[in-house]
C-alpha cells in the first residue's frame, strides 16, 4: 500500500525525522518557524494525491504565517489503510491533534467520545441547513465538512457520438445505450469494488423520501429498528442485480478494480462510454490526458431522469485527548473559512458546504450543478441515520458481484442493522 507522509510549517527546511508512535513511519519533512517557542499539532488525512496535498499545503502555511507560534504537521495515508491506522492511534492514546473522517468512523469515535465537540467554531454559523443536518448530534458537532462530494455518471461524448448515441437521461435510455454497446462488443460501465454500485443503491432506493422531506422520520424508524433497511434498499440493489445480470458491469472484475485509481485509468483507455464514481476524480481524469472529452453527469437510474448522491465529505475532527486543543480548534476554524473552503472545493471538482459557497468551476462537472441546485439529491451517509451504510452498502455490492442472490444480500443488511443497533454505546 503506497503511503505518503508529509509535514508542512512555516519558515525554511531546517530538518527531517521519524515519526514516533502506533501507526507511524516513514519521513516527515519538517519546515520549522522562526520562533523558538511554537506549539506543533499533528494532522492526519486520507487525501494524498499530489493536487490534493498541494492545496491542502498552501491552506497550513497561511494559516501559520497568521499564527508564527503554531506549526501544523500534515501526515496522509492512502486507502482504507487509513482508518485502520486512525483506529490504531485513537485506541492506543495516541491519536493526532486534528484528522479526517467520514460518516461511520465518526459514528465510532463518538460513542467512544474521542472527539471534540466543535460548536464554538466562529465558522458553524456559515453552514448550509442541509449540512448542519449532518454535523449536529444531540447538540455537539464532532466533525466539520469541507465539501460536498458528489457521485455521478462519467460519460465518454467522443464513443457515444461515434456510435450515434446520446448521454441517458433516464433510465429507460441509460438501458437503451447500454444494451447497444453490449450488442457491439463493448462494455458499456465501468466501476470500481466500493463507491459506485453503493451510491448507485442508495440513490435511487431513497430518492422518494428526499423529496418528500421524509428523512428524518425515516431515518428514527430505521434507527429503532421499526422498519428494515432492505425496506429502502431493495429498489436500488434490484437495478443493480439487473446491471450484472445483463452484463452491463463485468462483475468479476469490478470486484479487483479499487476506487478513483484503476477504473479511472479503465476509463481512460476510452473503450467504454460510462463510468460510476466521484466527481471529484474530474480533474484527476483530465489530467491523464485521455484523447477524449467526457463530462460527469446525473445518474439516470429513475424513470423522470437523473439523481446525484452527495455527502458532507472529508470532515475535520479534533481530538478530544488532544493536549493542544486551542490550537487545534483554531487551525480547524481557519481551514473552513469560506475562502480556504472554496478553494478546497473547487480543486476536488466538488461543491461547497457553506451558504457562500460556489460550485467548482471545472467544466467536465458543471452538468451536475443544474441537479444540484434542483435538488434532486439523495445523502449518500446520512448523518441522521445512526447507521454505518457507507460500509453496508459496499458490502452489500459487493456480495452481489461474487453471485449472491439480491434476496440473501438484502436478508443480511437487515441482519448487519439488527446487530449495529444491538452493540452497546
Amino acid at each position: 500500500m503506497k503511503k505518503k507522509i508529509m509535514a508542512i510549517a512555516a519558515g525554511v527546511l531546517a530538518c527531517a525525522l521519524i515519526a514516533a508512535g502506533c501507526g507511524r513511519s516513514g519521513e516527515v519533512v519538517s519546515y520549522d518557524a522562526q520562533e523558538e517557542e511554537v506549539t506543533t499539532i499533528t494532522f492526519f488525512g486520507y487525501k494524498y494525491e499530489p493536487e490534493n496535498v498541494k492545496v491542502i499545503e498552501e491552506i497550513i502555511s497561511s494559516f501559520m504565517k497568521r499564527n508564527p507560534d503554531i506549526r501544523v504537521s500534515y501526515e496522509s495515508l492512502k486507502g482504507n489503510g487509513y482508518y485502520d491506522a486512525l483506529a490504531k492511534r485513537m485506541a492506543s492514546g495516541k491519536g493526532d491533534d486534528v484528522f479526517m473522517v467520514n460518516h461511520d468512523i465518526l459514528l465510532d469515535l463518538e460513542a467512544q467520545g474521542q472527539v471534540a465537540d466543535l460548536s464554538d467554531l466562529d465558522t458553524i454559523e456559515e453552514y448550509t441547513d442541509q449540512m448542519l443536518s449532518q454535523m449536529q448530534d444531540e447538540g455537539g458537532i464532532y466533525g466539520v465538512p469541507t465539501i460536498v462530494s458528489a457521485f455521478g455518471l462519467y460519460c465518454n461524448l467522443d464513443l457515444l457520438k461515434e456510435h450515434k448515441q446520446e448521454v441517458p437521461r433516464n433510465l429507460e435510455e441509460w438501458k437503451e445505450v447500454c444494451e447497444y454497446f453490449k450488442k457491439e462488443g463493448i462494455m458499456p460501465i465501468i466501476a470500481n469494488n466500493d463507491i459506485s454500485l453503493k451510491t448507485l443503491a442508495i440513490g435511487r432506493g431513497f430518492f422518494s423520501v428526499y423529496q418528500q422531506e421524509r428523512q428524518e422520520e425515516v431515518f428514527a424508524q430505521l434507527n429503532s429498528g421499526e422498519e428494515n433497511i432492505s425496506q429502502y434498499l431493495e429498489p436500488g440493489f434490484a437495478l443493480v442485480q439487473e446491471l450484472i445480470d445483463e452484463e452491463y458491469i463485468d462483475a468479476e472484475k469490478t470486484l479487483d478494480t479499487l476506487k478513483t485509481s484503476d477504473d479511472l485509468e479503465e476509463f481512460a483507455k476510452g473503450t467504454s462510454p460510462f463510468m460510476l464514481t466521484g466527481a471529484w476524480a474530474a480533474g484527476r481524469m483530465e489530467g491523464m490526458e485521455s484523447d477524449f472529452a467526457f463530462e460527469v453527469d446525473p445518474i439516470p437510474a429513475l424513470d423522470d431522469g437523473g439523481f446525484l448522491v452527495i455527502n458532507a465529505d472529508v470532515r475535520l475532527s479534533v481530538n478530544a485527548d488532544s493536549k493542544h486543543m486551542e490550537a487545534a480548534k483554531k487551525f480547524v476554524e481557519y481551514f473552513t473559512q469560506e475562502d480556504n473552503i472554496q478553494k478546497f472545493a473547487g480543486q476536488q471538482s466538488s461543491f461547497s458546504p457553506l451558504k457562500s459557497g460556489k460550485a467548482s468551476t471545472v467544466s467536465e462537472m458543471q452538468p451536475l450543478v443544474p441537479c444540484y441546485q434542483a435538488g434532486r439529491t439523495v445523502i449518500g451517509a446520512d448523518g441522521l441515520l445512526n447507521l454505518p451504510i457507507w460500509n453496508l452498502t459496499a458490502e452489500a455490492s459487493q456480495m452481489l458481484l461474487s453471485g449472491e442472490s439480491l434476496d440473501e444480500t438484502l436478508k443480511w443488511l437487515d441482519e448487519q442493522a439488527a446487530q449495529e443497533r444491538r452493540m452497546p454505546e
